[in-house]
């Protein structure tokens, strides 16, 4: 079995579910007593929100691949970012491993290819949602990113950062990205991508008026599809 190795924290809320989905997808693979192989990397997300908040993205990837680096020491064999919007250093880590680093991005546009969608709402962070390096990773695979308004992509981003990642769950919340997730329908997307990695925590399977991707979700269990593969 591969060993999988995750930089989490960003969140610990939603590095959990990590925890839990890939022991899951190893354990339903393998049977028996199976579970997987992890060396987790758990940052102070108190340090990553200062880091996002003051713009200092060179220290927050300083951070970042200093975790990576300490997973693929402690034997990890292919590396992953439990979060989406730190995927915006996620190039300047991956330069510096020996190892794949997993991207979230290519688990997303992959599920999406498995359902046949090309057109994804996105809902994350700001920068996540407003910025090219998330849209862009999944242009890569033929797949358009549909981006809320100004006002959603401020609500979604307060949401996440007041009370998700603080692991607040209100109803009024829930109710107000199902409204948003309605406006992405309108505008053409054929399926909605929850792209941080809490929103998950929010907005449970069958709810959505779209068909979801939950990025943790598949993220974790494409880490469990390479932890078990055969290698030749």
């Amino acid at each position: 079995m591969r060993t999988i190795g995750l930089v989490g924290g960003m969140s610990w809320h939603s590095t959990m579910t990590y925890y839990r989905l890939l022991n899951e997808a190893v354990a339903r693979e393998l049977g028996g007593h199976s579970s997987a192989r992890i060396v987790l990397q758990s940052l102070d997300f108190a340090e990553i929100r200062e880091c996002q908040v003051s713009g200092d993205w060179q220290r927050a990837e300083r951070l970042l691949t200093a975790a990576a680096l300490a997973c693929q020491n402690g034997g990890a064999d292919v590396v992953a970012i439990c979060t989406n919007l730190m995927h915006k250093v996620a190039p300047g880590v991956e330069s510096s491993l020996n190892v794949p680093l997993l991207h979230i991005a290519d688990a997303v546009a992959a599920e999406a290819d498995r359902r046949g969608w090309t057109r994804l709402g996105i809902l994350g962070a700001g920068w996540t949602m407003r910025e090219d390096f998330y849209a862009t990773r999944l242009a890569r695979h033929g797949k358009v990113a549909v981006v809320p308004g100004v006002d959603d992509c401020d609500l979604v981003d307060r949401v996440i950062f007041d009370e998700l990642t603080k692991g607040v769950i209100r109803e009024e919340s829930r109710q107000a990205y199902l409204r948003v997730i309605e406006r992405l329908a309108a505008a053409g997307a054929q399926a909605v991508v929850l792209a941080c990695t809490e929103i998950g925590l929010l907005i449970e399977p069958g709810a959505s008026p779209l068909p979801m991707i939950d990025s943790a979700e598949v993220h974790a269990n494409e880490l469990g599809r390479l932890a078990v593969a055969v290698t030749t």
